[in-house]
């Protein structure tokens, strides 16, 4: 459908028009054409939505629980449909996971930033802005584009209906002191006629303000979590403490985001329809006031900015300050949570009440500090918007009267003729005052939210310095080496120096260029000399069969070597680490067992999903079997099902967890399984019985252990010294040489045992010693 102004107005027509009809027309013109293809539409769409309410129909409690269970439903073209059980239906929600080319298209545009720099209104915080909205906003054809667009064109028909009322209040006292009734009756038509668009722009500006914030603050949450949750090799959800030095970052997921889209929404409309109603009212008012009260006016914008900006406080700081402190006692609140057994077993209640009231005073002593701030400030800002600005106004609608030719008027009578119009000078006087005076309320409302969005603004840039801080970290962390490849699955690492990470060198360069570059350099090395080798040199290689137990004393790095094996860590040194890729390859089972959220089956088949395990092809009857094989077979008839929801953290016990760790491995069946001394608390019989089945299924046991008990399940023995050289041996298990150190061993305790019957003659002669004293 082409629409042709041509044909729907005559040029001739809008020619005649008065300047006001012209634009009205054509702001009428313009909103036709934006909501014509909606407009066209909307039956169908109403119709089809319609049919799908009335044709929808109730599900059973099965499809709502399998709804639950399956959660997702995989699309072929890589995204996923979320199952939404909502008021015995299920909704379907379409998510589409972020492309690893846009990811990297982005992190050109966060490069770090010193930790020094302070929140300000600044070239900084433009560029930190304009690369959070290049995500916010991916393209001008998105959902939010389309609603920032309907947001500010009802914030522009509110300032032109703003107008419109004011020239109406002044006609309608005009014909009220004239004693124009029929006049006075059609301006109350017209008025009660604008109220009907006044309204419903104004609930519309507050709903797309709200829409807006919402879309942005879903937008970013998705694309930070894709960024956060990122898989191998990036892991940054594993690695941004340790490596990026960045901590509390559920506080710039959750509350950091939400307050940045809400700050952003609300600025938008606090900054163009006040400065929109700034360029209006003071053209429309020019027209009243002429050169002077225009020059005046400008004058009072100049004093009022200048006062204001040398009594505003530095709110992007304070903010910035705020929001860390929020976030240092969030995490408090939830470590306690987390571990609150550990804490109850301790019995350190008051403690960790004592830590976390000292960092609730932290955050209240500073929130206060703002309050204190805030009081000089908005004292000074209420004087001079309420009472300098009206003083400023009256000032202005006096100088058309009292700098004019004619100061004294009367009261036109009405003339011999009826048709003949009263030329009242005083009504003309009353409809200018009410219009002037309505326009200067108005634009002193639009200067007052300016004046207000100057420090909204100073927020915002705190804001925007947190939220770019998260993602310019999770942007330039590297990415972990890849193993190097090999022909057949074995697990192998070739002189490998195992040690804790250091902070990556992009940090170490922003914090060296933080300061004077005398004292970067020396912090730099500082915390590059700070780096600790646990293991040096480690070499040894695991074909499939080949079972390997790892031991030594607690400390001396048996856990990191399972993080290097897993690829959480990197290898150091120069050294080369080899294993087969995915969770078939190599899967780790921690001491400290992770149970998802989920049902009984989830805890089962983790980290894989519900659709994964029916596209499997397994059976309960197959979970029911690795359940008996780890000794857990009663709990689907003890907990009510495999769909069974509960806080399993809390519902199973210590041994019971870590036999689930060892169920995920009998699941998956892996080829290289790392055992990190995951059956301490089980019994030794289950225990023994669970070793047996694993390498009955064809997996490699690599076990890290103090236990002599498990040595029998392996075939070699790496034994980490623990004197802080980073020595090491590796011997087989079951050669002449192990016998010979069992031989050693067995002689040495046969001494000790041959030299118990000395100590004890010697201790009974130092107590009859002691007796004899004692007498």
């Amino acid at each position: 459908m082409t629409v042709q102004l041509p044909k729907l107005v005559n040029p001739a027509v809008l020619r005649g028009l008065d300047p006001k009809a012209r634009r009205s027309l054509l702001v009428a013109l313009f909103t036709l054409l934006l909501l014509r293809g909606r407009i066209v539409n909307l039956p169908k769409r109403a119709l089809a939505k319609l049919w799908n309410v009335t044709s929808r129909q109730e599900v059973s409690q099965e499809e709502l629980a399998q709804a639950l269970q399956q959660v997702y439903i995989d699309e072929p073209d890589g995204s996923k449909t979320l199952l939404v059980p909502h008021r015995g239906q299920i909704s379907k929600v379409t998510i589409k996971p972020t492309p690893a080319a846009v990811i990297e298209k982005h992190a050109k545009h966060f490069p770090l930033v010193p930790a020094s720099h302070k929140p300000g209104l600044d070239n900084t915080f433009l560029r930190q802005l304009l690369a959070i909205l290049r995500i916010a906003f991916p393209s001008w054809r998105s959902k939010e584009a389309l609603i920032l667009v309907s947001h500010s064109f009802f914030l522009v028909l509110r300032t032109v209906l703003s107008v419109a009322v004011a020239r109406l209040d002044g006609r309608i006292v005009r014909d009220l002191v004239s004693a124009d009734g029929r006049g006075f009756l059609k301006g109350l038509g017209l008025w009660f006629l604008l109220a009907i668009p006044s309204t419903y722009t104004n609930s519309m500006i507050r709903h797309l303000q709200a829409k807006l914030s919402l879309r942005m603050r879903t937008r970013l949450t998705r694309y930070t979590d894709d960024v956060y949750l990122s898989s191998a090799p990036d892991l940054r959800y594993y690695r941004v403490a340790l490596e990026a030095g960045l901590d509390d970052v559920d506080q710039y997921i959750t509350s950091d985001i939400a307050a940045f889209c809400d700050a952003l929404s609300g600025i938008y409309g606090n900054v163009l329809k006040p400065a929109l109603d700034l360029v209006l009212f003071t053209s429309q008012l020019s027209r009243t006031l002429g050169f002077r009260g225009t020059a005046m006016l400008f004058l009072n914008y100049y004093i009022t900015a200048r006062i204001l900006r040398a009594v505003t406080p530095a709110f992007g700081r304070l903010a910035a300050v705020e929001a860390r402190l929020e976030g240092e006692y969030r995490a408090g609140m939830g470590r306690v949570g987390r571990e609150s057994e550990e804490v109850a077993f301790y019995g350190g209640g008051l403690r960790e009440r004592s830590i976390l009231w000292r960092a609730y005073l932290r955050l209240i002593k500073h929130v206060n500090s703002i309050y204190k701030i805030r009081i000089a400030y908005e004292w000074t800002e209420d004087f001079v918007i309420k009472y300098l600005w009206s003083a400023a106004g009256y000032c202005l609608i006096s100088i058309p009267v009292f700098f004019t030719r004619r100061k004294h008027v009367g009261v036109q009578a009405q003339g011999l003729n009826p048709d003949e119009r009263v030329n009242n000078e005083v009504a003309n006087r009353t409809e200018t005052y009410i219009s002037s005076r309505r326009l200067l309320l108005s634009l002193a409302d639009a200067g007052g939210r300016l004046m207000y969005a100057y420090k909204d603004l100073l927020e915002l840039a705190g804001l925007t310095t947190r939220l770019y801080t998260l993602l310019s970290t999770l942007h330039n962390l590297p990415p972990l080496p890849l193993p190097s490849p090999n022909a057949k699955d074995v697990v192998a690492l070739r002189n490998v120096d195992v040690g804790v990470p250091t902070t990556a060198p992009s940090f170490l360069a922003a914090a060296a260029a933080d300061g004077d570059d005398d004292a970067g350099s020396e912090s730099g090395s500082s915390r590059a000399a700070s780096h600790t080798v646990l293991v040096r040199g480690l070499t040894f290689e695991l074909e499939p069969g080949e079972h390997l137990m790892i031991t030594g004393s607690n400390g001396v790095g048996k856990t990191a070597i399972a993080r290097v094996l897993a690829g959480l860590w990197a290898a150091q040194g120069g050294g080369e680490v080899s294993r087969p890729v995915g969770k078939n390859g190599v899967f780790v089972v921690p001491q400290r067992a992770y149970m998802v959220t989920g049902t009984l089956l989830d805890q089962i088949i983790y980290p894989d999903s519900y659709p994964q395990f029916v596209a499997s092809g397994r059976t309960h009857k197959d979970l029911m079997d690795i359940l008996t094989a780890v000794n857990l077979a009663y709990l689907p008839a003890r907990e009510g099902g495999w769909t069974t929801r509960k806080e399993w953290r809390d519902v199973l016990s210590g041994g019971e967890k870590q036999r689930m760790g060892m169920a995920r491995v009998f699941y998956h069946r892996p080829k290289f399984a790392v055992l990190d001394d995951c059956t301490s608390a089980v019994s030794s019989d289950v225990e023994g019985r669970m070793y047996e089945h694993a390498k009955a299924l064809g997996i490699t046991l690599i076990t890290i252990s103090l236990r002599p008990a498990l040595m029998r399940y392996h075939t070699q023995l790496l034994t980490i010294a623990g004197d802080g050289t980073g020595r090491w041996t590796l011997k087989r298990i079951g050669t002449a040489e192990e016998r010979m150190d069992l031989d050693r061993e067995i002689l040495t305790l046969e001494n000790r045992l041959a030299e118990v019957e000395r100590w004890e003659a010697r201790l009974k002669e130092l107590e009859r010693l002691l007796s004899a004293q004692e007498t």
